[in-house]
């Protein structure tokens, strides 16, 4: 199995690998051959995968459209695009709840500080233009 040319990565490859061979109790032969009831598995379990990342991106647009609402208030309004405490709140609540999820916390920051580095720039964008009233 190339976990390289998997779509959902190579982490989500080598854990349904996992997965799969503790299910089956042998992944490969002798002959390094997958069996089929292991490659089945991998099927079903990266469907799943790529059930989980459609939702994920659909979630984003939401999310997005959201910050999107906002950047355009606070730039009516004449607030700056970031709020250092907010993003503070967010970070902790975030890894509050990864750590209730069994998700690493520091993934979950890095994550959010991501997401939240995208909307300031959109916040930054939405501030340059013209502002009707």
């Amino acid at each position: 199995m190339n976990s390289a040319a998997d779509p959902a990565g190579p982490a989500a490859a080598a854990t349904a690998a996992a997965g799969s061979t503790a299910a089956t109790g042998a992944a490969a032969d002798g002959n390094g051959e997958v069996s089929e009831a292991v490659r089945a598995e991998l099927v079903a379990l990266r469907e799943s995968i790529d059930n989980i990342d459609a939702a994920v991106v659909h979630m984003l647009a939401e999310r997005f459209k959201a910050t999107q609402r906002v950047g355009k208030l606070k730039a009516e309004h004449r607030l700056p695009p970031a709020d250092p405490a907010r993003e503070r709140a967010q970070i902790t609540r975030l890894r509050e709840l990864a750590e209730s999820a069994h998700l690493d916390p520091v993934f979950a920051e890095k994550f959010l500080n991501f997401i939240i580095a995208e909307v300031i720039r959109h916040h930054e964008a939405i501030a340059g233009e013209p502002q009707a009233h």
